[in-house]
């Protein structure tokens, strides 16, 4: 997709061939900055620190973490070790777990002196899987848009209500809510998409707004307590959000706030979707209250960092200094108000009978 007009991934490969690259989300939408991770610590912080998020990027740049711990030293203990390490960044999305997973496994059948140039050569191929997944949703999920239209009058736009940022920043390419969007798009498809600000990290005013404007989509950003009154009045056709982990019964976990607007959703009887990659379905769980839901700093509400009028960016405090926060980062949708997953695979409803006619390989029961 586009950054600064030219077209790029959220992470590659470094000039030099070794050293990670990949877009500093928190300089966003001011700026357009690329964070260089040289070591598996570098690749944690980033992670950490939020300058990559999203679930699949995340677990493409745990992958090339892996590559990095590996150049430096490809012992057995510095595997464990630095999957450790990404591991504990973020707890609740489950593409960091199965990419680490995956590097694992590779790893340990690889004879020590290949360590290092087979994780670079899987780093690589997870991030390309990921933009095939990706692609492979928007194919399957501007069909909806394309049912939505055909019910519309000639010419106008098909409204589409997301939440956070499931764009192509959160993942390597195309994204996984926006990629039909886009793709609507890039067929001619009027298409105007609501873009919740997502509180208290605003990644649907900061991201979601700044890369649907660097693809020419029609958008408009809206507090978050504005979808209700949206969906009520009848200017959404349809909501489509993203994932961090979807229980192999179908229950969607996403970024806090997620589950109002299902709720909402299903009361004004709008279509709610949740475009979900295969690597973001947890297949050892079918029970949601299982998903660790991260807490995180209390900073995040009491404070909106922004660009003032003097062109600089700084934070504000917006919370007496003696009220406590609390600061949970998603919440769980449950699949009785989901009307169905976009995967890359097929869309299919949100039940364990769906997945699985989608998924064969892991059974129902997995």
């Amino acid at each position: 997709m586009r950054a600064g007009g030219v077209l790029t991934r959220s992470i590659r490969l470094a000039a030099d061939g070794w050293a990670v690259e990949a877009i500093d989300q928190t300089w966003l939408p001011h700026e357009l900055r690329f964070v260089r991770m040289e070591s598996v610590e570098d690749a944690a912080a980033a992670i950490r620190e939020m300058k990559v998020r999203g679930a699949p990027l995340i677990g493409a740049t745990a992958g090339y973490g892996m590559a990095l711990a590996m150049r430096r030293d490809p012992s057995a203990l510095s595997m464990a070790s630095a999957s450790e390490l990404l591991l504990l960044t973020r707890p609740t999305g489950v593409n960091l777990r199965w990419a680490l997973e995956e590097m694992t496994r590779l790893l340990v059948g690889s004879p020590l002196e290949e360590r290092a140039s087979s994780a670079y050569r899987r780093a690589e191929e997870i991030a390309d899987e990921d933009v095939q997944i990706c692609r492979a949703i928007g194919e399957h999920g501007v069909q909806l848009l394309q049912q939505a239209a055909a019910a519309r009058p000639v010419g106008e736009p098909v409204n589409v209500l997301t939440h956070c940022n499931a764009g192509w920043l959160a993942t390597v390419d195309w994204g996984t809510a926006l990629s039909p969007v886009y793709r609507a798009h890039d067929e001619g498809m009027p298409v105007h998409v609501w873009v919740s600000e997502t509180r208290p990290r605003n990644q649907g005013a900061a991201l979601t707004a700044w890369e649907l404007g660097e693809q020419g989509v029609s958008h408009t950003v809206v507090p978050d307590n504005a979808a209700g009154h949206l969906l009520r009045s009848g200017r959404v056709d349809l909501v489509i959000t993203g994932t961090d982990r979807t229980t192999a019964a179908g229950d969607v976990c996403n970024k806090i706030g997620t589950y109002l607007k299902a709720v909402a959703a299903r009361h004004c009887g709008v279509p709610f979707f949740a475009a979900v990659p295969g690597p973001s379905i947890d297949w050892t769980l079918a029970d949601p209250s299982a998903i660790p839901i991260e807490e995180r700093g209390a900073e995040e509400v009491a404070e909106v960092r922004g660009l003032n009028r003097s062109g600089n960016i700084e934070s504000v405090r917006i919370v007496p200094l003696a009220s406590p926060v609390a600061n949970f980062g998603f919440d769980i949708t449950p699949a009785s108000l989901v009307t169905a997953l976009i995967t890359e695979r097929g869309v299919c409803p949100a039940s364990a009978e769906g997945l699985a006619s989608l998924y064969p390989e892991h059974g129902q029961n997995d």
